[in-house]
C-alpha cells in the first residue's frame, strides 16, 4: 500500500514529537513524507501537484499536533484548497476507497480528553469534522494513532510511539 504522509507542523524544527515521528517512517518502503511547510514556505499550494500526490497513494496520513481542538492552520488550508468539488466530492471522488489515517499528539494526558476531564469531551468527539470529511470524500477513516501527553512524554514513550507508528504503516 502506497502511503502519503501529509506532515502539517508549523515549526517542525522546534518539534520533538512530530519531527521524531516523521523520521521514524521516512525510510519505510512505499511511504512518502510530504512536509507542507517545507514544500510551501510562502503558503501558496500547488493544488494540481497535491491532488496528483493523492491520486498516486492508497493511504493518506495526516500527521499533526492537535491545536485548539482541531488541525493546525496549514492542514486546514490544505484541505480547503485541495479537496475541491469534482476532485474530492460533488460527484465522483478521486479519493474513494483510499484510507485516511490521523496521527496526532496532544499536550494534555488522555484523562483530560473525557467528559469528566479538563476538556469535558473526548478526542473522538472533537475529531467529528475529520470523520465527516472522510465520509464526504469516500475515504475510509482508520482508527487515529494518538500520543497523549506529548509535553511530558519521556524519550522511551516517544520511541514506543514511533515504533507503533511504523507498525501501523507496515514497517
Amino acid at each position: 500500500m502506497k502511503t502519503l504522509v501529509i506532515l502539517a507542523h508549523p515549526d517542525l524544527a522546534s518539534s520533538r514529537i512530530n519531527a521524531r515521528l516523521a523520521d521514524a517512517v521516512r525510510d519505510l518502503p512505499d511511504v512518502t513524507v510530504h512536509d507542507l511547510v517545507a514544500a510551501y514556505p510562502d503558503g501558496r499550494l500547488d493544488v494540481e501537484r497535491e491532488q496528483q500526490l493523492l491520486r498516486e497513494h492508497d493511504r493518506i496520513v495526516w500527521q499533526f499536533p492537535w491545536y485548539w481542538y482541531s488541525v493546525p492552520a496549514v492542514l486546514k488550508a490544505w484541505i480547503d484548497q485541495v479537496f475541491t468539488a469534482g476532485f474530492a466530492y460533488a460527484g465522483a471522488s478521486e479519493l474513494q476507497g483510499k484510507v485516511l489515517q490521523v496521527v496526532t499528539s496532544t499536550g494534555g494526558p488522555e484523562a483530560a480528553y473525557s467528559e469528566e476531564g479538563y476538556h469535558q469531551t473526548t478526542l473522538h468527539d472533537l475529531a467529528a469534522p475529520l470523520r465527516a470529511t472522510a465520509r464526504l470524500t469516500g475515504l475510509e477513516f482508520a482508527t487515529p494513532l494518538v500520543l497523549f501527553g506529548a509535553r511530558t512524554a519521556t524519550d522511551e514513550d516517544l520511541e514506543l510511539h514511533a515504533k507503533r507508528y511504523r507498525e501501523v504503516l507496515g514497517g
